[in-house]
């Protein structure tokens, strides 16, 4: 015979149960597992700076870049740019912020496609001009 309190047990066995799930016990742990590296590019007096993560067949790129001078244009406004590179160094493919800091500091964040077994080698993380011009990269291999 069930009982008013075995139905309440047995709803919060159930709702530890939907909390608990093997699955997203395992996504957090995956998520929390991949590998990160920091950068910090220097040019004059402006920068971009952030963290990389890097996943299976694609890296993620997140920071803030700066420029130090106000005004539009290209010359002296800056944004980020990332190569994703294989082992040997050609490129899988690039992508970057769409933000340009002129003047003042943006964030950004974007994902740039490694598509191949295991993901990039190398990122090549660029402090651009306002015209997507590579002003100043660093070159930075995957980390264990």
């Amino acid at each position: 015979m069930r009982t008013p309190m075995s139905g309440c047990l047995a709803a919060l066995t159930l709702a530890a149960g939907a909390v608990l799930a093997p699955g997203a016990a395992a996504a957090e742990t995956t998520a929390a597992a991949l590998p990160t590296s920091t950068f910090h590019i220097k040019y004059g007096a402006t920068w971009t700076k952030g963290k990389i993560t890097w996943a299976n067949r694609s890296v993620r790129v997140v920071g803030q870049h700066r420029s130090a001078v106000a005004g539009s244009a290209a010359t002296t406004c800056r944004t980020t740019w990332a190569y994703t590179l294989k082992a040997n160094r050609g490129v899988l493919g690039s992508d970057g912020s769409r933000t340009h800091a002129c003047g003042n500091i943006k964030s950004y964040n974007f994902t740039v496609p490694a598509d191949i077994r295991g993901g990039a080698a190398y990122v090549r993380v660029c402090l651009d001009d306002g015209a997507y011009k590579d002003l100043k990269c660093k070159l930075i291999a995957r980390s264990a």
